[in-house]
């Protein structure tokens, strides 16, 4: 059975940020590390070599893969901030609406600089993607 590639590591999170080349970028990224943490309650963890994940979760599916993955969490790319809160079972265009300029993928949200999005709507949709995921795998700090 084959392991997921993108895994815990012990880079430390700040000296990650603090690598981010764009400096809005950077910047963004520390403001959400400081969103994720005071939603989530959990300490930053790396996640391969770009992700910066709070909680995991462990899964298993019908085919009998398994494994652990970040449960929520974000990674400061060149294009724009790609956000992992949307676990991909629960629609919640009803919070993305009132966000601001934003795109989506299966599972994530991808945004440009903060300073044109809600973060009281971020933090709350964060709150919604973390009790969805909850709801069908158990969370806990990594």
């Amino acid at each position: 059975m084959s392991s997921n590639v993108t895994a815990k590591t012990d880079q430390p999170v700040t000296q990650f940020l603090s690598q981010v080349e764009h400096p809005g970028r950077r910047e963004d990224a520390f403001v959400l590390e400081n969103l994720f943490r005071d939603v989530t309650g959990f300490e930053p963890r790396m996640w391969g070599a770009s992700l910066v994940g709070y909680g995991q979760y462990h899964y298993r599916y019908d085919s009998g893969r398994e494994g652990d993955f970040l449960a929520t969490g974000f990674s400061p790319r060149k294009a724009n901030m790609s956000i992992y809160i949307l676990p991909g079972y629960t629609n919640f265009d009803h919070i993305l609406r009132n966000l601001g300029p934003h795109k989506t993928g299966k599972s994530c949200l991808y945004v440009g600089r903060l300073s044109k999005i809600d973060l009281d709507v971020l933090a709350t949709l964060i709150r919604a993607g973390l009790d969805d995921l909850s709801a069908r795998w158990p969370v806990t700090a990594t």
